[in-house]
C-alpha cells in the first residue's frame, strides 16, 4: 500500500480545496491510502507514515504562510535525516495571478529538500497554456477545469512516483500511463 500525505495550511479555504483535489488525484492510483491533514491536525508521525507528501500553503506576501513555516520549524530534531528519498510535491493559492504562487512553491521545495524529500513538478499540460511545472497554482479557489485538473494530476503523479520509487510498483511509473499528458501541448 502506497501512503500519501496531503499536508496543507489554508487561510480562506482555497488552499484546502486544492488539497482535497490533490488527495482525490492520489486516490486514482490503485493501492494508495491518503491522509488529508491541515497543519493543526498533523504532527511528525504523519511524516514517518507517508511514502509521498504534497504540501500546500497560501501565498502570503509572495511566500509561504508563517503558519506553514512554523509547523516545519517546530518538528522534532529527531526527524532530521529520516525522510531521505520520500517523494514530494507542492501547491499554492494566492489572491491573484502573479501573487507569488511559484515563489511559494519554490520555498516549499526548499523546506522539503532540506528534509531529504525528492521533489518534482509536472511536465503535463492540464489546459491551454496551463501547467504545474513547479506545482499546482491558482488564483483564489480552483474553479476552472484546468486548475482542478492540475491539482488532480499532481496528486495522481505523487501516488504514481511514490508507488514506483518506494513500493517498487513499476507498472505505476508515469511514463507507462495511457492518459493524455500533453493535451494540445499548451498551444
Amino acid at each position: 500500500m502506497t501512503k500519501v500525505l496531503v499536508l496543507y495550511h489554508s487561510n480562506s479555504g482555497n488552499t484546502r480545496r486544492m488539497a482535497e483535489l490533490v488527495a482525490d488525484g492520489a486516490e486514482l492510483v490503485d493501492g494508495t491510502e491518503v491522509r488529508l491533514r491541515d497543519i493543526s491536525e498533523a504532527d511528525h508521525t504523519d511524516l514517518e507514515w507517508c511514502d509521498g507528501i504534497a504540501v500546500g500553503s497560501p501565498t502570503n506576501y509572495g511566500s509561504v504562510s508563517w503558519q506553514m513555516k512554523k509547523w516545519w520549524d517546530e518538528q522534532p530534531i529527531e526527524n532530521w535525516g529520516k525522510r531521505d528519498g520520500k517523494i514530494a510535491c507542492v501547491f499554492s493559492s494566492a489572491g491573484a495571478w502573479g501573487g507569488g504562487q511559484e515563489w511559494t512553491c519554490m520555498a516549499l521545495f526548499s523546506i522539503l529538500i532540506n528534509y531529504g524529500f525528492l521533489v518534482f513538478g509536472l511536465t503535463d499540460y492540464t489546459g491551454i497554456k496551463f501547467s504545474a511545472h513547479y506545482g499546482a497554482i491558482v488564483a483564489g479557489e480552483p474553479r476552472e477545469e484546468k486548475e482542478r485538473k492540475a491539482c488532480l494530476r499532481l496528486g495522481q503523479r505523487l501516488a504514481e512516483w511514490a508507488s514506483t520509487m518506494i513500493e517498487g510498483r513499476s507498472e505505476n511509473h508515469p511514463l507507462k500511463q495511457t492518459y493524455d499528458r500533453f493535451g494540445d501541448l499548451g498551444k
